[in-house]
């Protein structure tokens, strides 16, 4: 039975679902305060005529998209909202959280942290701290490199992923003839769907296959595979393209950090900060771009954690998100 295994690090949450001791499923919470399941009340700052959808914004300031808003709320009123999917960063934008009217009588409250998502699901949750080195002996940096890459290999292929303004896009390519390139692609592009906790709309470029009959037994292949995702897919067509579309709450952990470099650069730190052996000095390497991600109160929450004095190498031959750490004899 697959187990959730949760690490709640500084300035990020991770889950991983293990399987026989391979991770089969992943998440990433960043602690927005703005999630799905919060409920606040808000201020309607406008609404187009003739529409149901417009703009609000929280006390704290943060604007939101709303959608069904009753025709009896004017602009300037307040009204109670569901926050439904989290903002979302891409090339050149962000997309603002999305929202609905809460449900008749529903009260305020705080979206459910990552731990409270996962204990309401099928499979059992167990905490982990950094430092027992668990997410690493299972492959997490691995997992981190496949999202930042968008490079997933298989055995004959791979797969190039990435995440556009529209979409999530899959190109799957390999020396093998079409229709046995597509069918050893599917295991593969399955995982890294769950891997990468993609969701929302999904292209997946399959090599042209010209047999209708072939195409079938690649989509039959393709909806067992899927059987326990929850989504509506479209049949292959002439030119080897298939659709999947799915309930999008969140930025996938691909999109997460391949827009925003630098935040993950300060969690790894924190979490090689953990993870190092020893009991002397710790000395944190990093590129100086990285100053600007780190918070103020970075180097007090990881000396608390690890109960250990830091000192800082700032160096331009480090990659932004990757900075490593040292243990220093004393």
């Amino acid at each position: 039975m697959p187990e959730w295994l949760v690490e709640e690090g500084i300035g990020e949450h991770r889950a991983i679902l293990v399987e026989r001791g391979e991770i089969i499923g992943a998440r990433v919470d960043w602690l927005e305060n703005v999630r799905p399941g919060l409920i606040a009340p808000a201020q309607l700052v406008s609404k187009p005529r003739g529409t149901a959808r417009g703009l609000a914004r929280f006390d704290d300031g943060t604007e939101v998209l709303a959608d069904r808003i009753p025709a009896s709320v004017s602009e300037g009123k307040t009204l109670l909202l569901e926050i439904t999917r989290a903002a979302i960063a891409e090339r050149g934008r962000n997309k603002l959280p999305q929202s609905r009217p809460a449900p008749e009588g529903a009260v305020p409250r705080d979206g459910p942290k990552l731990i409270e998502e996962l204990q309401a699901s099928e499979f059992h949750v167990t905490r982990c701290r950094s430092a027992d080195g668990a997410f690493n002996d299972l492959g997490w940096d691995e997992l981190v490199e496949e999202a930042l890459s968008g490079a997933v290999a298989f055995a004959n292929g791979s797969l190039a992923i990435d995440a556009t303004p529209a979409m999530t896009v899959i190109d799957i390519d390999g020396n093998l003839p079409p229709l046995a390139l597509a069918f050893a692609a599917i295991p593969s592009l399955v995982q890294s769907l769950r891997r990468l906790d993609i969701a929302g709309s999904v292209a997946i470029d399959f090599p042209s296959i010209e047999s209708r009959k072939d195409r079938q037994a690649v989509d039959a292949a393709l909806a067992e595979a899927l059987s326990n995702w929850r989504g509506e897919r479209t049949a292959m067509n002439g030119f080897g393209l298939v659709q999947l579309v799915s309930r999008l709450e969140r930025p996938s952990i691909l999109a997460r950090y391949r827009r925003a470099r630098g935040r993950l650069g300060m969690v790894t730190l924190a979490r090689r900060a953990e993870c190092s052996p020893g009991h002397g000095s710790l000395l944190l390497c990093a590129h100086p771009a990285l100053r600007q991600h780190i918070p103020d109160d970075f180097a007090a929450a990881v000396s608390a954690r690890t109960g250990r004095f830091l000192k800082w190498e700032w160096s331009e031959s480090v990659a932004l998100e990757a900075p490593y750490v040292q243990s220093l004899s004393e």
